[in-house]
This record gives structure tokens, sequence and C-alpha cells, in this order.
């Protein structure tokens, strides 16, 4: 997603890409996620105004491109105690927090906001929710492929798939596997979670890890999930929740086992066809499993199932992916100049999907396109 939102802007300002593909479609981490445009958790300062840019972006582009599925859904968080109320109060009086759309919800409310949530808000699971109306989402299997029709439409693009650049060759300059050059004005290479080869020739040792999750998604649930859903555990892991709250929370009360093991938290998205995307999973320690395990996805269904007072509707798919996350929590994501005239973007973390336009703008403004 990255890479084609710098293909994005290029072309919207006038310029002619040739968008070069390993595969013959996208594979990795731009599918392999909750479609999530994530406002709510994103630490303050850059991130956060990155983010908040993105949200507006992804509205603008939602509306020319509507196959990309957006809706500003936002999401809530249902919290099930005083120590979990208080980590969302402390987010409340955060000075960016209106900038975010937060607002405390009571069990009433929230529940006339989410009624698929009658399990959390009618029995008792939680006594409040946090509200960000900020967040959206779209649909990551699809996104890609609506964006690269729009683009094809302009006459301006060109997709190459089943290609792999191999080497930087002068300025501006790349071949592919295939022997061919490719020359431009401007060189940008977005290559996710790929870090070996071309990567270590020519940009080195970078600060940016590799990250496996796991995740899942079920048939259609029969109702309607209106918001997307995360739970407190989600706290643990984002920076906006930083607090003495929090640290009082994690002090007096441990993370279930399974998710503690697994760095685990809920987050879950409705699709448009009706079945939930559920996840999810960290996993920083090379090398990685080649293995999906269950103990996480009974952690996720139970908990799930906790929310909307019902049985999860028959699990379709589960899958595990892998991103890059640049460890450098300064920046957004790792922007390096390489060579004369080429550029490597990579590294936004778990926020790419969210992010990648106003990251792409970024770049497009930087390089003065």
């Amino acid at each position: 997603m990255v890479g084609t939102m710098h293909a994005w802007h290029a072309v919207e300002r006038g310029h002619e890409v040739v968008h070069i593909e390993r595969e013959a479609e996208a594979r990795g981490a731009s599918l392999r996620n909750f479609g999530q445009i994530w406002v709510s958790g994103r630490a303050g300062g850059e991130e956060l105004d990155t983010a908040l840019r993105a949200r507006e972006l992804w509205e603008g582009i939602g509306a020319r491109v509507p196959g990309l599925g957006f809706r500003a859904n936002g999401s809530l968080t249902p919290v099930r105690n005083e120590l979990e109320l208080a980590v969302a109060e402390a987010a409340l009086a955060r000075p960016d927090a209106a900038a975010r759309g937060y607002k405390l919800l009571t069990a009433g409310e929230a529940l006339a906001v989410n009624p698929a949530l009658r399990g959390a808000f009618e029995n008792g699971v939680a006594q409040a929710a946090l509200w960000c109306e900020r967040d959206a989402a779209v649909e990551p299997r699809l996104a890609q492929l609506a964006l690269r029709e729009a683009l094809l439409a302009t006459g301006k693009y060109t997709f190459l798939p089943n290609r792999e650049v191999r080497d930087v060759v002068g300025e501006n300059a790349v071949r592919d596997d295939r022997g061919d050059v490719h020359t431009g004005d401007a060189v940008v290479l977005c290559t996710g979670a790929w870090l070996s080869g071309l990567v270590r020739e020519v940009a080195g040792e970078i600060p940016v890890r590799r990250v496996r999750l796991q995740m899942m998604q079920t048939e259609p649930l029969g109702e309607p999930l209106t918001t997307s859903v995360a739970d407190a555990d989600s706290f643990r892991y984002y920076p906006a929740y930083a607090s003495e709250a929090l640290d009082a929370l994690q002090a007096a009360q441990p993370q279930d086992p399974t998710a503690a093991a697994h760095k685990m938290q809920l987050l879950m998205v409705q699709r448009l066809d009706g079945g939930l995307t559920i996840g999810d999973t960290h996993e920083y320690e090379h090398p990685f499993a080649f293995d999906t395990l269950e103990d996480p996805y009974e952690h996720l269904t139970r908990v799930v199932e906790s929310f909307l007072g019902r049985p999860l509707p028959k699990i379709r798919r589960r899958w595990a992916g892998v991103y890059a996350q640049c460890v450098d929590t300064s920046r957004v994501v790792h922007r390096q100049r390489v060579r004369d005239g080429v550029w490597l973007v990579t590294g936004p973390g778990g926020r790419g999907m969210t992010c990648s336009p106003a990251i792409a703008e970024t770049t497009a403004n930087e390089l003065g396109w």
C-alpha cells in the first residue's frame, strides 16, 4: 500500500509512473491487515499528525474510488473495571483528545452506537467504552486493486508484475530480474518487509525490524458491527495510552497468560461481506514460526464472544503476516536517500495501512514532485 500510495500522489501531480511488483499481486502486510485507519492509539506529535492527515486523504480518495470500501465507522474500546476506566479517562485528558475524537460513553450510550456488543454492555462485561470518532476502515483485500484500476484509467500509470528490482544502476534507474532497465526522474523503493538483498546492498543495516502476527476472519456475523472494536489490552500496546493510570493497570491487572505470551490485543472490524476480521498477536524474535498456533485464536474467540454475547460465526480463514517496523520511535517511517534520485521508504509498522497516504504525500513533498 505504501508503494501504491506513492504512485497515487505522483500521478495526482501530473507524473507518469512505472510500478514494479515482485509478485503477480501484492501478498504481504498490505492485504493481511484489518483495513483500519487507526487514529485512536497513535503517539502524540508527528505520528498523530500523520495519521490525521492520512485519515483526511483516505476519505477524499475513498469518495473518488468507492471500491476501497472506505467508511468512517469509528471505534469502541469497552472497559471492564475501574483500572481500565482510569486509563480511558487519562486518554480523555490528553491535549489532543479532541483531535482524535475521544469520548467516554456509558454502557447504554455505547450499546446505542454498536448494538451488536450486547454481551459487553447488556450483560455487565463492560461498564463504559472509549469512543474514537476519527477511526475508519477500508477493505484491505480490495483497496490496492481498486486504486490500481483508478490509476490505470489515468493513462499515466504502468503496472509491471512478476518483476523484482535487483540493482540500482546509476542515477534514477533500476534493473529488474529480466534485465530491463527502468529510468525516471525519481526511484522510490517501497520494499515492505523485504529487507535483505537489494535493501542491504544499497542501504546497509537500517533501523527496521520484522514483526509477525496472526489473524482470522469469520463467516458473516448476520448483523452489523457498526464500529471497529478493541479491548483494553490495546491500552498496553498503543503509545497514546501511556499514563500513570496505565502503569497502575499493568501492575495490578496482568494480562491473560495467553495474551501476555503472544503480546496480544483484540482488534476487530467487520468486512463488507459481513464477516469479522479479528486479531492479533506480535512476534519479534527471529526466526519466526512457520505455523500458526491455536491458543491465540481460542483467546480471541473468548473475548469476542463475551463482547457479542453470542457464539462467534464459523472461522473462514486464518493467516499469519509479517510487516516492517522502524525501531526509531522518533520516525513514522524509515525514509532514506540511498543514491542520487533513489529513495527507500519502509518500516511504517502496524500503522502502514493507516498512514500510507500521508507517508507518500510527505515523500512527494520532500522530493519536490
